[in-house]
């Protein structure tokens, strides 16, 4: 009752204070930014009291005070916001990387890429034969011939394969699992961020020779791709280099200075053209192991002290984008969809884990590879540009897949840590 209370007033306020400012001031946004972040950090208090990850609550938080509920955040308040959320992900990006060491790649490798290479192959056949079964139920598939029809499913199959980083990093932050389940699961993940990319952009260099791109389409260059992935990785590697020597000798305002080399690198990543996500990837994971085992570690707890107004900010406005009424409107064609790709993702994970000789691990593994956001975004974007008449339609059919994946996602993770024994919960296993 407590938290409804205080959402009441913070929402009263925002409606007080709004119109003494004028209209589109930077001031506004700010404004609405900081509603934003209380008043979806209060539904993630109330989730999380409910047995839900916090993540959940933001997204809700953010579902709920957006242009799909009381359009307390409007639209024009998000495009103006995008900014914030670019900069939430590069530092959760970061992050990401900096939580992933040498010694578990080294333990974890082999067991990393089996579970990987059966989930994504599974998950691609399944999904693109459950596209082809609905055939022109599906917007994109309209009146198209069924060689087109398999093409475009395959296309759409390879966006679907695509997992969050962010959304694992949330759920191993608030719980503070560290067990073989998280670390197997963030590994997958982060490992899948690159595959994923070279995956897409061979798809979509042999769907369009079936399907070739309409007027207006843009291309997509394997040259470009190769400096986008390989550039990301060199580029990153010398901004890790340069974290590692700050550690070395200042080790002063650690979070303000993995927020500066998140903006900076966000901003080298545009200028360079370079897969932001995989840059930041990199120049967190090369940080935390080349720097002092003290140093890196300082970093690291500095920034998963200070992660949670990062995440607040990052699945809030999130959330406030979600189209609701195209989810609401198409639910007949996106819960299939949903289901097939996480019964497809749970079977292959498992046979992987069986194949690398972590059979139980197999059983929780998969939850953490349901969730989606980041990456996934961009690469349905490139679907537009290359396909002007027929991909938006794709484009909104997965973004509504991928907000209810987002949700189903977290709940599965957290309750997957839970039973496995790598958080602790009133009643349940000792954590480990």
């Amino acid at each position: 009752m407590r938290r409804l209370v205080i959402l009441f007033l913070l929402l009263a306020g925002l409606q007080l204070i709004l119109p003494l400012g004028s209209s589109g001031a930077a001031s506004q946004w700010l404004l609405t930014l900081g509603f934003l972040m209380l008043a979806a950090y209060s539904v993630g208090e109330i989730a999380s009291g409910l047995g839900l990850p916090k993540v959940v609550g933001y997204l809700a938080g953010g579902i709920a005070f957006g242009p799909a509920g009381m359009n307390a955040v409007t639209a024009s308040a998000i495009t103006a916001l995008e900014p914030v959320s670019t900069l939430a992900i590069a530092l959760i990006a970061f992050l990401a990387g900096a939580e992933l060491r040498w010694s578990d790649v080294r333990l974890l490798g082999s067991t990393i890429l089996k579970i990987l290479t059966t989930e994504l192959a599974l998950t691609l056949v399944a999904v693109t034969a459950l596209l082809m079964g609905l055939g022109s139920r599906l917007p994109f598939l309209e009146g198209l011939g069924t060689e087109e029809q398999l093409a475009l499913s395959f296309l759409f199959a390879c966006l679907a394969v695509i997992h969050s980083p962010a959304v694992t990093m949330a759920v191993l932050s608030e719980t503070g699992a560290r067990g073989p389940i998280a670390r197997t699961s963030l590994g997958v993940v982060l490992v899948s961020d690159v595959v994923v990319v070279l995956l897409f952009t061979a798809g979509l260099a042999m769907v369009r020779t079936v399907v070739p791109a309409g007027a207006g389409a843009e291309g997509v260059s394997i040259l470009s791709v190769s400096w986008e992935l390989g550039g990301a990785v060199l580029v990153g590697a010398a901004l890790g280099g340069v974290v590692a020597l700050y550690l070395r000798f200042f080790r002063q305002e650690l979070f303000l200075f993995a927020v500066m080399i998140a903006f900076a690198g966000a901003v080298i990543a545009r200028l360079l053209h370079v897969e932001p996500l995989l840059m930041l990837l990199a120049a967190g994971f090369l940080s935390e192991n080349v720097s002092a085992p003290t140093d890196g570690e300082a970093l690291r707890h500095a920034m998963e002290r200070s992660a949670a107004p990062v995440f607040v900010v990052f699945f809030a406005l999130a959330g406030a984008a979600m189209d609701i009424s195209t989810i609401a409107g198409a639910w007949p064609i996106l819960v299939p969809i949903v289901l097939v790709r996480a019964l497809a993702i749970r079977g292959g994970t498992m046979l992987g884990a069986r194949w690398a000789g972590v059979p139980e691990q197999g059983r929780f593994i998969w939850t953490g590879l349901v969730a989606q956001a980041g990456v996934a975004i961009g690469l349905s974007a490139v679907v537009t540009q290359a396909y002007p008449a027929r991909g938006p339609l794709i484009q909104t059919v997965f973004l509504a897949t991928l907000g209810l994946n987002e949700m189903l996602g977290a709940i599965l993770f957290r309750r997957a840590l839970a039973r496995s024994g790598e958080i602790q919960v009133p009643g349940g296993p000792v954590a480990q």
